[in-house]
């Protein structure tokens, strides 16, 4: 019985890309930003092989690594979530999602309006957390609720819990979801609600994302169609829009995702488990907090230190991103950067993978490890490493 953890640091970049300029992120690197604080201790990711990558050598050496490891470039267009994971599970984007920097045009907005029955504050890009305390007190006093984007392809609903239920929020999204089809297809419709008083607003845990259908077969399809399991832990669910996944563990935050993936490991499944990492981007990444994105990898390495030592016989635990978000960068935006790959287990043979062209060849290398046909993006390196 095979099973395949794959564990997406969201946003730990490793490194500009070639084409970074293209997007504004020259010079970008958030692993370097986070090592620069002088707080970062990650001896278990380093022992699996990240410093060994090109263009990690800051991070010191390890004279014999565990696993495979290497970087992987993104072919997509774009340096958004549903992007990155898309390509990892093996479906690239030509076109970008579309974006809104001047806020989402009046034909949008009047129809959520309609159909929602509630006004609209803000309509621009703003910080998630600057939004609520410039807003937050109109919503509280006429009930409108507060949208904003940002420079990724996400259409973002925040509303107090006090005045829309969260599950009212859900359905506003939905709402969204439907409206914004065609030219107007943005990745995500988000729902941020926040609870507080006036000047103390804090976000809760009741983020929920509501994506775009994939635009083809990924993985997970094909990993469903022969009747294996495809489970997600975090935001995997919401990000595929459910498509694909035979079962969502309806976990939330870097911590709990932890403490599930350590249960998963303790079930008995064949397949992939597939689990995102959100607070590194969220939390940290978007607000530009180099000292805490660094302690939170930290915590997760303490965590893979747990992980480690459970792993099966025949399991795989690979840990790459889906793009990065520099929080030594002047913007608060992702940022378009290489990203970590590292490839773990009992019979993996330690190797230097290289540069991978992209993503996807981490799809073709699952689908290749669970005997899965694979028709789609990438190539598998398997065959190096076992």
């Amino acid at each position: 019985m095979k099973r395949v953890f794959l564990i997406v640091l969201d946003s730990v970049g490793i490194g500009a890309l070639p084409d970074a300029h293209l997007y504004g992120d020259e010079g970008t690197n958030t692993l370097l930003s986070c090592h620069k604080t002088g707080l970062l201790d990650i001896p278990n990711m380093k022992r699996m092989g990240l410093s060994e990558i090109e263009g990690c050598s800051y991070l010191g050496s390890c004279e014999n690594p565990l696993g495979a490891y290497g970087r992987c470039m993104e072919k997509s267009a774009g340096k958004d979530t549903t992007t990155g994971h898309w390509e990892i599970a093996g479906l690239q984007l030509s076109k970008p999602f579309p974006t809104y920097p001047d806020g989402f045009p009046k034909e949008i907005l009047d129809e959520f309006e309609k159909q929602t029955g509630r006004k609209v504050l803000c309509n621009k890009p703003y910080s998630g957390t600057e939004v609520i305390k410039d807003y937050g007190e109109e919503h509280m006093k006429t009930g409108a609720l507060i949208v904003y984007t940002s420079s990724d392809s996400v259409f973002q609903i925040a509303a107090h819990e006090d005045i829309v239920p969260v599950e009212t929020l859900y359905e506003y999204c939905r709402i969204a979801r439907k409206i914004l089809v065609g030219d107007h297809a943005v990745g995500r419709v988000i729902a941020r609600p926040f609870v507080g008083e006036v000047g103390a607003f804090t976000r809760t845990n009741n983020r929920r994302d509501f994506s775009v259908e994939p635009t083809g077969k990924t993985l997970l399809d094909l990993i469903k169609k022969n009747g294996l399991d495809s489970i997600s832990v975090g935001k995997i669910n919401d990000i595929f829009a459910s498509v694909g996944v035979t079962k969502d563990t309806d976990s939330h935050g870097n911590t709990e995702c932890m403490e599930m993936t350590l249960k998963m490991l303790d079930e008995d499944f064949h397949g992939l488990c597939f689990i995102n990492l959100v607070d590194f981007d969220s939390s940290y990444g978007h607000r530009n907090n180099a000292d805490g994105y660094a302690e939170e990898l930290n915590r997760f390495d303490k965590h893979l230190g747990n992980i480690l030592p459970k792993l099966r016989d025949d399991d795989l635990l690979i840990i790459t991103a889906d793009h990065g978000c520099d929080p030594g960068d002047i913007s608060t935006d992702h940022t378009r950067e290489y990203t970590p790959l590292l490839v773990y287990g009992k019979k993996i043979k330690p190797k230097n993978l290289g540069t991978r062209q992209t993503f996807s060849d981490i799809a073709a290398s699952i689908a290749e490890y669970l005997g899965v046909e694979y028709n789609l993006c990438g190539d598998s390196f398997l065959g190096e490493i076992i």
